[in-house]
């Protein structure tokens, strides 16, 4: 059995090998992401050189985002950013939430399995390129961190990941400081004001220069944060320059204007351990003063980091697809985001509630809260639907007065009800939810406000999307053969892949059609184009060739009489057909092409190779077109495979060569199980990201000839 004792050793080696790695590599900032236990998301763990808040836009990283840690943990491979300009080119998510001056590198923490990535980043002053010393280094390091999680999970005592990674400090190698009378003497002769930042941007020293220009004394200011102790500094853009001297590790400045009309210019000096800043009055007496503030103000302004994130999301959310990685990217980005730990993403469909996705709740909740009438006086999700106005509950006793019932079934402490409203239509609302009280101060209710337009933006296109895929894949799959026909003598198995991206019917099809005790016809094709036309236009054809087929044509007849039939139906759309008799009386197979890849053939005892079926031109093109005839013995133990082009087709790759490749798969193949084999073929085709085109697969197998 594990003890606490033992999990807080195996932390702190781990925290002692990365912050000795981050020393060794040189690094400003060092960040070390695990994998949470579905490899599913990265989530930030241990970081040095920057605040746990500069890093809330990504704590929380999708193992299918386009980031760095992602790629280098997803593809395995070392990932190098040297500039501003190249991580804008390469990552503008990433470039969104960092948009300062600066380098990095994202490297794979793998050992027997993938545990995680280690990301580590500079001031942009240093060389655009990596030595091999460092590349030993960021190497060992990535192995050592991989040996102690490896080692921690051998005896139970994994890193638990928490809401909020552990910060540790970067070791500066400076000599030991002079006595501090000394350096506040000096500090004291210096013209102007000096005071001294943390890393979490906290006042730790200030002059009684820096006092009097400020108008506020040391003991009001010492352990604050300058834009909420001096709200004259409440502004996004000077929290900004502070996020810009910490990442970038380079001096920055602005000058602000204390009221009523003394500006003054602020010099940052960053550092691994905090941030020196020098204030002197500023020479430009000439700018204008400032509108006079209202004194009952009730709202702030963002923080910089809040912005940032908001844009980080913002742009998360114009990549979702369906409803499905709406779910997630709420889940995985902005409950983080916002400390949240539990979420309900509802629609509004037919004056019911109905829960399309929800995180950190019981599923028996869940059935509880599905499917409320929008009138509910159940939660106040119905009324902050029709209202269209955000509701925000502190704590159950607040929420308790008006809804008794609702924090009974959640057991959740605070909620953020928001609802998701485009141009006055309601489409549904979410809800944030947390274990313990929240205080939700309006700034943070003013960014989960403009968020939930974006989300209901992001979740009206992918409803959309959802309905046209499911239309369009329910068409395609109705135009193909629901089962197909058995054939004594053989085995058949088949499988249509949609593509992957897009809402297109695609117009690839395949048949096998039985022609009485001593015959069968297999045929695939397909028809140019994604879309209705397309789909229409195989289905008519599908039907051609099956009428054909029983009255007992020969293969180049059928295609003959398909293509005159698609001339004379005037589509601009070509199709590629594939069509194969097999006479079990003669043994034999004839085929026939129109512009179709050649089929696969296996033979007992011999390699897999491309058929050759001389083509005759695509369907559509010469209403006087031929279409030659090729004949084979057909054999026991004859595996033929059919494929349309979506299953070869790569970019930047030859044809024939990834024909040849997929024949080097089959030869592998086990064909005792032809799902099996098909199953293998198909991961041929590629991830279902990269997959572009719809691909149709038929495989013909001959058993013993029967008497």
């Amino acid at each position: 059995m594990t003890s606490t004792g033992d999990r807080a050793a195996a932390t702190a080696e781990l925290d002692a090998v990365f912050a000795e790695t981050v020393r060794r590599t040189g690094a400003a900032i060092g960040a070390l992401y695990l994998l949470t236990p579905d490899e599913q998301v990265l989530r930030l763990d241990v970081l040095c050189g920057a605040p746990a808040e500069l890093a809330a836009p990504w704590a929380s990283v999708p193992m299918a985002a386009p980031a760095p840690v992602a790629d280098a943990v997803r593809e395995e491979r070392t990932v190098w950013v040297g500039s501003q300009e190249e991580m804008a080119r390469s990552y503008p998510r990433t470039a969104v939430a960092l948009p300062y001056p600066l380098a990095l590198v994202a490297a794979p923490v793998t050992g027997v399995r993938r545990w995680g990535a280690l990301l580590l980043m500079w001031p942009a002053t240093r060389p655009p390129y990596m030595t091999r010393r460092e590349q030993g280094h960021i190497a060992a390091g990535c192995r050592r961190l991989a040996r102690l999680l490896e080692e921690a999970e051998q005896i139970g005592a994994s890193p638990a990941l928490g809401d909020k990674p552990r910060v540790l400090p970067v070791p500066t190698g400076r000599p030991p400081a002079p006595p501090a009378p000394a350096v506040a003497d000096f500090v004291e002769r210096l013209p102007g004001g000096s005071c001294a930042l943390d890393l979490e941007g906290r006042l730790s020293y200030l002059s009684s220069g820096a006092c009097a220009l400020l108008g506020r004394d040391a003991d009001q200011l010492l352990g604050t944060l300058p834009w909420q102790s001096l709200r004259w500094l409440d502004d996004p853009t000077y929290e900004d320059r502070y996020r810009a001297a910490v990442i970038s590790r380079e001096p920055v400045s602005f000058t602000a204007c204390r009221p009523p009309d003394r500006w003054l210019d602020f010099h940052l000096y960053p550092d691994a351990s905090g941030i020196s800043v020098r204030i002197v009055p500023s020479g430009a007496q000439a700018l204008p003063s400032p509108a006079p503030r209202r004194t009952t103000r009730t709202t702030t302004p963002a923080r910089a980091g809040q912005l940032y994130q908001l844009m980080h999301l913002a742009a998360g959310l114009t990549e979702v697809v369906g409803v499905q990685d709406v779910v997630d990217l709420v889940a995985d980005q902005v409950m983080p985001a916002f400390g949240a730990e539990g979420l309900v993403l509802s629609t509004a469909d037919a004056g019911r509630l109905r829960i399309i996705g929800y995180r950190g709740y019981a599923a028996q909740t869940i059935e509880r809260l599905d499917g409320l009438p929008l009138d509910t006086g159940f939660t106040p999700a119905g009324r902050a639907l029709s209202s269209g106005i955000p509701a925000f509950f502190s704590d159950p006793e607040e929420m308790r007065r008006i809804y008794p019932e609702a924090p009974q079934v959640s057991g959740k402490q605070a909620w953020a009800f928001l609802p998701l409203i485009i141009s006055g239509r309601p489409v549904g609302i979410c809800v944030l939810s947390y274990q313990r009280p929240h205080r939700f101060p309006a700034e943070e209710r003013a960014v989960l406000t403009s968020l939930a337009g974006l989300i209901a933006q992001a979740l009206d296109r992918a409803r959309l999307y959802d309905t046209k895929l499911e239309l369009a894949h329910g068409l395609q799959q109705a135009l193909l053969p629901r089962t197909l026909p058995t054939v004594t003598g053989l085995r058949v198995a088949a499988r249509y892949l949609p593509a992957t991206r897009g809402m297109d019917i695609g117009g690839d099809f395949y048949d096998l059609i039985r022609l009485g005790d001593t015959a069968a016809a297999a045929v695939i094709g397909d028809v140019q184009g994604h879309n209705v036309e397309a789909a229409a236009l195989m289905g008519q054809l599908r039907t051609a060739v099956h009428a054909h087929a029983t009255l007992g044509t020969p293969p180049d007849e059928i295609l003959s009489r398909t293509n005159r039939l698609l001339i004379d139906l005037g589509s601009d759309l070509f199709t590629s057909c594939l069509y194969a008799h097999l006479d079990f009386v003669r043994r034999r197979v004839c085929l026939a092409s129109a512009g179709h890849p050649p089929p696969l053939l296996r033979l007992p005892g011999r390699d897999p190779r491309p058929l050759d079926v001389p083509p005759g031109p695509l369907l559509g093109i010469d209403p006087e077109a031929a279409f030659p005839v090729t004949e084979i013995p057909l054999t026991e133990g004859l595996l033929l495979v059919f494929y349309t082009d979506g299953l070869v087709e790569r970019p930047g790759v030859d044809l024939d060569d990834s024909i040849a490749d997929l024949a080097h798969r089959l030869a592998r193949a086990d064909d005792r199980d032809l799902d099996l084999v098909v199953d293998d073929l198909l991961s041929h085709a590629g991830s279902a990201v990269a997959r572009r085109d719809d691909v149709a697969l038929l495989l013909l197998s001959v058993g013993a000839a029967t008497g």
